[in-house]
């Protein structure tokens, strides 16, 4: 069993290294990373195409890079807002890593991108773990998934810079139970910021841009108790 633990902490520890010189090299170039964790199914390439779509009407230079064990379904959704989107099939990995992700940047990110969004693999568990060199990490959760993921899922929760809860148009038929889910997220994560969005009815859409930008601006994100006490 310690040898297991070991190596996973080896493990962690070499990807957190590469995280941050990734992360350097990026900043270095102009570049903000956003990494975006979720269920799958929970909207989360939905918001992402109105996002690029925004960045674009408001001539920020942005960039997509999505990771799926199978298919170019979501590259090809993405691809439709005109930014540069790349396709990374996993072939059963269930999260990125910082050097997979270094990798296939290199040659690919277009010069003077100032955005670039990652959407991770589709759960909440195995990416939860894995710095990217981002900026700014964002976990989404739909009204139709429950109020209890916070709780389920404190790791993802736990390290979030910003929450940010989709498909509320059906918080209703959902019944789902807001001031639930936000104690759970303060419960896991105090202060962190909650957003509530619909690309349906376009409630919020926008607020992830606009904090992404701030990062790319230099303004602190919110910083998680568990990252503090992980660092």
């Amino acid at each position: 069993m310690c040898k297991v633990v070991d190596l996973q902490q080896a493990v962690l520890a070499k990807n957190t290294t590469v995280a941050r010189l990734l992360r350097s090299e990026l900043a270095a170039r102009g570049t903000t990373v956003v990494n975006l964790l979720s269920s799958p199914g929970s909207g989360k390439t939905a918001l992402l195409e109105r996002e690029l779509l925004l960045a674009r009407e408001r001539q920020v230079t942005v960039a997509a890079l999505t990771a799926d064990l199978a298919t170019e379904n979501d590259a090809e959704r993405l691809a439709r807002s005109g930014a540069p989107v790349k396709q990374v099939l996993t072939d059963g990995l269930c999260h990125l890593e910082a050097d997979m992700l270094a990798g296939h940047l290199d040659g690919w990110l277009p010069e003077h991108t100032r955005l670039l969004f990652v959407e991770n693999v589709g759960n909440l568990v195995c990416p939860a773990s894995y710095d990217l060199g981002e900026s700014l990490r964002v976990v989404l959760a739909s009204v139709t998934e429950g109020e209890d993921k916070p709780l389920k899922y404190p790791t993802a929760f736990g390290l979030a810079q910003l929450v940010i809860v989709t498909k509320t148009d059906l918080a209703a038929p959902a019944d789902f139970d807001e001031a639930a889910f936000r104690a759970g997220v303060q419960q896991v994560n105090p202060g962190v910021e909650v957003v509530l969005t619909s690309v349906r009815t376009g409630a919020g859409v926008g607020t992830l841009l606009d904090r992404a930008l701030a990062a790319a601006q230099g303004t602190a994100p919110h910083a998680p108790v568990m990252a503090r006490a992980q660092a």
